[in-house]
């Protein structure tokens, strides 16, 4: 088995996610092809997860998330994203760790057959059933399904969650909502005391042509598809770290294993041993391939 060190697998993420000074975003428009080329990546930087993350790639070097309102680079970060809204750039909302994540409309379908969801509007009735929906998710739902877009203040008062005591639970059941796919941002409304606050609906009502396309997807498809995705931007990583990052799908070991299998028989990984490292790597052999490595 080859090996490589740490610090080569560092230099060419720092390429992949946009970390140097000459490669960092300019543009709106950059920050689009960016989100294109890797095909899904987190807003800002979240903790022991790697990934690509918007933040980082507008700054052109590794640093801490903005504490402060008027940091340059957190303001480019929510400006360009506010801004894609409604103009279908790429998804964004709570998904991945369930922290906000940008994700490309080429992988999107990808991202939709591996959730719970047909494409029906009625989809979360049997959710509900099976004790997969909370009754608060619920509520947030039939209120934009009720009533169609909502911003999050007129929201909580249609599902019923106004008072300062039920905040809690709305903003976990619309995280809980997004993370399965059933609703996301798609504008920005000047309400509330902030005079700042997303505006939401329901993905298939958004999206129509969304589950079908995802429909053309097998499940197998949808996790190779998005672990291969994952392996090139990371460029070398260990399993265990693959599966910390698409928890959220709740995919079986049996499913797991299945899927590095595939991917390593149609030569999408390889495996390499990283100094430091306590276990083999998986190697995107698809960035080897199209020059990605020194």
């Amino acid at each position: 088995m080859d090996r490589v060190t740490a610090e080569w697998v560092l230099t060419q993420r720092d390429m992949r996610y946009r970390r140097t000074p000459a490669l960092a975003l300019q543009s709106e428009q950059d920050a689009r092809s960016f989100v294109d080329a890797v095909g899904f990546c987190f807003f800002w930087p979240i903790k022991d997860i790697e990934m690509p993350n918007l933040l980082h790639a507008i700054a052109g070097r590794v640093r801490p998330a903005p504490v402060k309102h008027d940091d340059p680079d957190g303001s480019r970060c929510w400006a360009w994203k506010d801004g894609a809204l409604g103009k279908k750039w790429w998804y964004y909302g709570k998904l991945l760790r369930q922290r906000a994540t940008l994700v490309s409309w080429d992988l999107l379908a990808a991202f939709y057959a591996s959730s719970r969801n047909f494409g029906g509007l009625d989809d979360y009735l049997q959710e509900y059933r099976d004790g997969l929906l909370t009754v608060e998710a619920r509520q947030v739902y039939e209120a934009l399904l009720e009533h169609g877009a909502l911003d999050t203040v007129r929201l909580r008062k249609e599902s019923r969650m106004s008072a300062d005591g039920a905040k809690a639970r709305f903003d976990r059941a619309l995280t809980e909502l997004q993370v399965g796919l059933k609703v996301l941002p798609v504008g920005v409304a000047r309400v509330g005391a902030w005079r700042y606050a997303f505006v939401y609906d329901i993905v298939p009502r958004y999206l129509p042509d969304l589950p079908e396309q995802a429909r053309r997807i097998e499940r197998r498809q949808a996790r190779q598809i998005l672990v291969g995705q994952y392996v090139d931007d990371v460029v070398a990583v260990e399993r265990g770290m693959v599966r910390r990052v698409f928890h959220v799908f709740g995919w079986t070991a049996a499913e797991w294993e299945q899927t590095f299998a595939a991917l390593r028989q149609s030569g999408v990984l390889g495996e390499i041993e990283v100094g430091g490292w306590a276990q083999p790597a998986f190697l995107s052999l698809r960035y080897k391939s199209g020059g990605g490595y020194d």
